[in-house]
């Protein structure tokens, strides 16, 4: 049980990559992965950005801290001049705990500093791939529509894309049909001719005159045959020559028995 699941999801799997390779577009892929790399070049700049605010942030508490420590120690010196040791002490010793909090942010303002310089070659570098790869979509998207084009004109040409091999079974079914009803057509008519189908729409039908005078004309070629075959089995080659010379006895009868019509 364990190998038919696995030799489906082998199948499944299969189809699926077919399906996926079938549909994708290389042109809308480097497209895509244009779109995420300007995100991450993006993601950067803000990142450079932030970190430049965190230093600016820190270089305005410096100044403030800094500030404060020359007034103290302005503060202590005035105090000392006036005989207030114990204010000067005072003084001098706030001094030097904000002196400390001045060493702590340098600290800071340095590693930031260097974070910034970091990310800035970052984005430089980064901006520059994005560049080049923005050419090399472009490129490649210009190359995939020119060969995609002529592959379609090739196609047009040997008949075999589908749009093409659409059109000549249309044609092909339109011939076939053609030639079907022409072959009907001659059929029909053969068979009118030959009287095995009647005429039924009256628009061929012969008149009484036609039709006897057809009659009289084929009765009397069976009549003449008749005697001719007579006159071979009754008296050989002589009879017949004279049957031919003088003509059939009947001939006159048969001429006579025609049917005359008068002028009206």
């Amino acid at each position: 049980m364990s190998g038919v699941m696995k030799r489906m999801g082998m199948i499944f799997r299969a189809k699926a990559n077919k399906a996926l390779d079938r549909a994708e577009d290389p042109r809308e892929t480097l497209d895509y992965s244009y779109q995420k790399q300007l995100e991450l070049l993006q993601k950067v700049r803000r990142g450079v950005a932030d970190v430049a605010t965190s230093r600016k942030r820190l270089e305005l508490q410096l100044g403030q801290l800094q500030g404060q420590s020359s007034k103290l120690e302005d503060q202590g010196r005035k105090a000392l001049a006036l005989g207030r040791e114990d204010l000067a002490r005072e003084a001098l010793s706030r001094r030097a705990s904000l002196q400390q909090q001045v060493s702590d942010l340098e600290v800071q303002h340095q590693t930031l500093q260097g974070e910034e310089e970091k990310l800035t070659l970052a984005a430089q570098r980064l901006q520059a791939k994005v560049d080049a790869f923005r050419t090399k979509k472009e490129t490649i998207k210009a190359t995939y529509t020119a060969a995609q084009a002529q592959t379609r004109i090739a196609e047009s040409f040997s008949g075999i894309s589908e749009e093409m091999s659409d059109v000549g079974l249309a044609i092909q079914r339109a011939e076939d049909k053609t030639a079907q009803l022409q072959a009907r057509a001659g059929a029909i008519d053969e068979l009118l001719a030959s009287g095995a189908l009647d005429d039924r729409s009256g628009l061929g039908s012969k008149d009484d005159i036609q039709a006897e005078l057809d009659r009289l004309s084929g009765g009397s070629d069976v009549e003449l045959e008749l005697q001719r075959m007579k006159a071979e089995l009754a008296g050989g080659p002589s009879a017949q020559q004279q049957s031919i010379e003088g003509g059939a006895p009947g001939t006159g009868q048969q001429s006579q028995t025609q049917p005359r019509f008068d002028k009206q």
